[in-house]
């Protein structure tokens, strides 16, 4: 699904990524650990194509696309889901009708019928119930008021409802209490754990690893990965820190 090959990458012309090297098939979930500073940001937002990132180097495949030939909305469209350490808030905007034309914009850049108001919200109120998010609190201004933890789950809705191929997951165990990162893990895998779907989570601590497991963990350092292992290894980070297995 995913084949990143020797991928450097800067940002504001300090190399960051470089010559990181990973694939995902289908069906798999891969957790990225490293230290402050390895890149594992960097890579999400490189995927992602946030502007600001610039790729100096290497290929990315997506699903049998150039992925780095794409602009973000095309990325999007074809299936990459970002999940950002700290969603954004936009006034103004309630999180109902920005996850309708979400949806609709995707749907129609892959040649299908948009949504009709009814459908989308009976949708809506499936995904909302799945992660344990009252319905009202997607009527409010997009993540405005929200608590830590419910920014994440109302990412996770947004998620449920845009359905995508492989979402790359950064830090969505930041900021949350022990209860929310139980919903949160849930609700991953029941978006997310099937066949025709991947996972990649970013992630400082062991601790969501617990609610969903990685098929693999990778140590990311120095903008690359320099050593990979089965769900064992993030066990060993947690017990002997970065910097003793890295080494």
């Amino acid at each position: 699904m995913l084949e990143i090959r020797n991928l450097h990458a800067t940002v504001a012309d300090k190399p960051i990524l470089k010559g990181l090297s990973l694939t995902i098939q289908a069906g798999e979930v891969h957790a990225i650990m490293g230290p402050n500073g390895a890149g594992k940001s960097t890579l999400g937002y490189t995927l992602g194509g946030r502007p600001g990132y610039e790729v100096t180097g290497g290929e990315v495949n997506f699903a049998g696309q150039d992925l780095l030939s794409l602009e973000p909305h095309e990325r999007a469209s074809k299936g990459l889901f970002l999940g950002f350490q700290y969603p954004v808030e936009i006034p103004g905007v309630s999180f109902v009708q920005f996850l309708r034309e979400s949806l609709n914009a995707q749907r129609k850049g892959r040649g299908e019928e948009p949504l009709s108001g009814g459908e989308f919200l009976k949708l809506a109120r499936e995904k909302a119930a799945l992660l344990k998010l009252d319905m009202d609190m997607l009527k409010r201004p997009v993540n405005v008021g929200f608590s830590g933890g419910e920014k994440k789950r109302a990412e996770m809705v947004q998620m449920g409802i845009l359905d995508p191929k492989l979402a790359v997951l950064d830090e969505t165990d930041s900021g949350l209490d022990i209860d929310a990162l139980r919903v949160v893990g849930e609700g991953i895998n029941a978006v997310m754990r099937r066949a025709d779907k991947a996972v990649l989570l970013i992630t400082h601590y062991q601790r969501l690893l617990d609610y969903v497991k990685p098929d693999f963990v990778h140590v990311l350092a120095g903008g690359r990965i320099v050593r990979s292992g089965g769900p064992e290894l993030a066990l060993e980070l947690e017990e002997h820190g970065y910097e003793a297995v890295a080494g």
